[in-house]
């Protein structure tokens, strides 16, 4: 080989050792610390850098993107002496690559005992039941110490998450039993509930129902009661439009009376006074005509105009008497007042036939 060759074979091997040594590229989102014979000089940026040969080397790499750190299960003592285990979880980011490499020797484990330590005081002041209710304090507890103390360290902590807090065998067997009864409890509340509603909705619909019916009976009272007013004024236009005479109120009069001792509910019964005068109408209406029947009717009527003063002056003094329904006074006086209306009947019938006979009697003549 020629002599000339190899020493320019050597110098281009030494040239590209010197090039590969002094150029660095970073990549992003990353920092490099460079240390100037062990001593830290600067820290590379992204991109292509630049150093000193065998006088610089790159100590640390580092990664400056949010990170997350999940730590073990930590037992924690509650302030009413429970042991429970709490599982975390951390966010954070390096800020200052050499404080994070020089300030801290191991800046992961530093944090997780941290961790431990801050949840250990945190917890210790509470109760199980608040330590499961409050997990947004503890948090923002741990994230305030966190962040203050590993500020020297150029790292800044983001967020602290309780990921899990799991409490004792038998404290979870007494949460169920807690949690079944609350919910029975709740249950038999809106069974309850349920039946009072359903009480009062029946209570309310019995009482609707009760005043519908009240004002359905009231209005069929007020309907009737306007019916027979109506029907009663319309049979007195009836009567008086047709002038109908003493005489055969009288004759209605007796026929009504028979009725007063029919209804079931009576137990006494009252003859009117007024009895013996429509006798006396109803006979001097239906008597014979002829002049010595006149007479003679005008011979009774003075006999029943004594009589009837008599029985008045008796209802005067005496009053009205009360028939019980089951004595013979009664039965005579209903057979009397059928007797009357039979005999009105018959009288009537006479003297239809009369009127015929004496209409026949003209007729010839005319």
């Amino acid at each position: 080989m020629d002599p000339v060759v190899i020493p320019i074979l050597v110098a281009a091997l030494v040239v590209v050792f010197l090039v590969a040594a002094t150029v660095r590229i970073v990549p992003q989102a990353r920092r490099y610390n460079i240390e100037r014979f062990g001593r830290y000089r600067r820290t590379l940026q992204p991109g292509l850098n630049f150093v000193l040969p065998v006088a610089d080397r790159v100590n640390t790499k580092l990664d400056v993107r949010e990170q997350v750190y999940s730590s073990d299960p930590k037992p924690v003592i509650t302030e009413d002496n429970l042991v429970v285990n709490i599982d975390t979880v951390l966010y954070y980011q390096i800020t200052d690559p050499r404080a994070a490499a020089y300030e801290v020797a191991d800046y992961l484990q530093a944090i997780d005992q941290l961790t431990v330590t801050t949840l250990r005081n945190v917890i210790g002041s509470m109760d199980l039941e608040g330590t499961l209710t409050s997990r947004e304090e503890i948090n923002a507890r741990l994230r305030a110490v966190l962040d203050d103390a590993t500020g020297k360290w150029g790292i800044r902590v983001n967020r602290v998450e309780i990921k899990a807090i799991d409490p004792p065998n038998t404290i979870k067997e007494a949460m169920e039993k807690q949690m079944r009864a609350e919910r029975d409890k709740r249950a038999a509340i809106l069974h309850a509930e349920g039946e009072r509603q359903a009480k009062i909705l029946t209570a309310e619909g019995t009482k609707q129902k009760d005043i519908l019916e009240a004002q359905g009976t009231q209005q069929a009272m007020i309907l009737r009661a306007d019916g027979e007013s109506k029907a009663v004024e319309l049979v007195f236009q009836a009567v008086h439009r047709n002038n109908a005479d003493a005489k055969v109120l009288a004759y209605k009069y007796l026929e009504t009376l028979p009725h007063l001792a029919q209804s079931d509910n009576n137990t006494f019964w009252v003859i009117p006074g007024e009895l013996t005068e429509a006798i006396r109408t109803v006979t001097t209406a239906f008597g014979d005509q002829s002049p010595g029947a006149g007479l003679s009717a005008s011979a009774e009527r003075e006999d029943a105009a004594a009589a009837a003063d008599v029985a008045d002056s008796d209802k005067d003094s005496v009053g009205a008497p009360e028939i019980e329904p089951n004595s013979t006074l009664a039965l005579d006086a209903v057979a009397a007042a059928d007797e009357a209306a039979k005999q009105a009947a018959a009288a009537v019938s006479d003297a239809k036939a009369e009127a015929e006979a004496a209409g026949e009697t003209r007729l010839p003549g005319r």
